[in-house]
């Protein structure tokens, strides 16, 4: 039974020191921080809505379009890469399930275009 208990002996003091580390950023973080913020870094950022509005204010359904459009082009990549690393071991079947895929996003793609979510006003 000892033997199996210093054979976690490391994972212990893995979960010890990233533990530690955890409470030192945190309370690092809460020691060092800035109490009065430059209004600058209030204003509004990227989306054009001011930091503390109401959060119950309606926006553009265009946002919703726009992070749809990005996932559809990060999932293509993310299955996109490995497919090509390992293209000459996928056969015909990997080939063409793969040719399917990429169909669906071109569908979703050509809808996205045609509803007009690439056109920013």
């Amino acid at each position: 039974m000892e033997e199996l208990l210093r054979e976690y002996l490391p994972i212990l003091v893995f979960l010890g020191i990233a533990i530690a580390l955890g409470v030192v950023l945190i309370l690092a973080a809460v020691i060092i921080a800035v109490r009065n913020p430059d209004p600058e870094k209030v204003s509004a950022y990227e989306c054009g809505f001011n930091a503390f509005d109401d959060a119950r204010m309606k926006f553009d359904v265009r946002f919703y379009l726009v992070a749809i459009l990005f996932i559809i082009f990060d999932l293509e990549i993310a299955f996109l890469f490995p497919w090509a690393v390992a293209f000459k071991d996928v056969g015909l079947v990997g080939f063409w399930s793969m040719m399917a895929f990429l169909a669906v996003l071109t569908i979703g793609f050509a809808y996205e275009w045609k509803k007009g979510a690439l056109e920013w006003d």
